[in-house]
């Protein structure tokens, strides 16, 4: 399965998918990295593992919609399959959405569907949360919203801070991501009636 990539900042969770995909056993190979932010570190690494990269900045285009055409164009000429958002802070049209449906995952740093937007782990700290985590889920319209692949639980400790529970949060993300991708590339995921069934074990290695 060919898959692009949609980041707009450092890259970690690129990074774990590169890793991932390098595996001789891995479904998955990633041929495009587009970003809308010409220095995103994850271009940098997209290129050292020679990767496909492209900047399709949203700054140069009058709607979303037109920069979402943009971004299919390259996608399609590179003839990608599949489609992963990873830390892509741009909302996303229903015209993109519609055009990859069931075709485009997202990671997002809670158990949804608590949490949904920004200032993720300020809000949790709020909540009195005791268990926090991430989820990878199909992209639909609604924000942080979509048939759920995948999630980690992560322990919210009486110390944490946003910083501190944002970076083993993280740690689950770069563990979870790439479990998702190959769970879908495998064909193993299922979607009945907005809810993933997944075949087999699905245990996070």
């Amino acid at each position: 399965m060919k898959v692009g990539v949609l980041i707009s900042g450092r890259g970690t969770n690129l990074k774990s998918l590169i890793d991932a995909c390098a595996a001789d056993d891995f479904p998955a190979e990633i041929v495009l990295v587009i970003s809308n932010k010409a220095d995103a570190g994850g271009l940098e690494i997209a290129r050292a593992a020679g990767i496909a990269t492209h900047v399709v900045s949203h700054k140069n285009f009058a709607t979303r919609e037109e920069f979402d055409r943009a971004m299919t164009a390259k996608l399609n000429a590179a003839d990608v399959d599949f489609v992963c958002s990873a830390g892509f802070m741009r909302i996303l049209s229903d015209e993109f959405v519609d055009a990859w449906r069931d075709r485009q995952l997202n990671i997002h740093p809670s158990l949804l569907p608590s949490f949904k937007g920004l200032n993720v782990y300020q809000r949790v700290l709020d909540a009195g949360c005791k268990v926090s985590g991430c989820t990878v889920h199909f992209v639909r319209a609604a924000m942080d919203e979509g048939p759920i692949v995948a999630q980690a639980a992560v322990p919210v400790l009486e110390d944490d801070t946003p910083e501190t529970l944002s970076a083993r949060i993280l740690e689950a993300e770069h563990k979870l991501y790439p479990h998702a991708l190959r769970l879908v590339a495998e064909g193993r995921v299922t979607i009945v009636d907005e809810r993933c069934v997944i075949e087999g074990d699905t245990t996070v290695a």
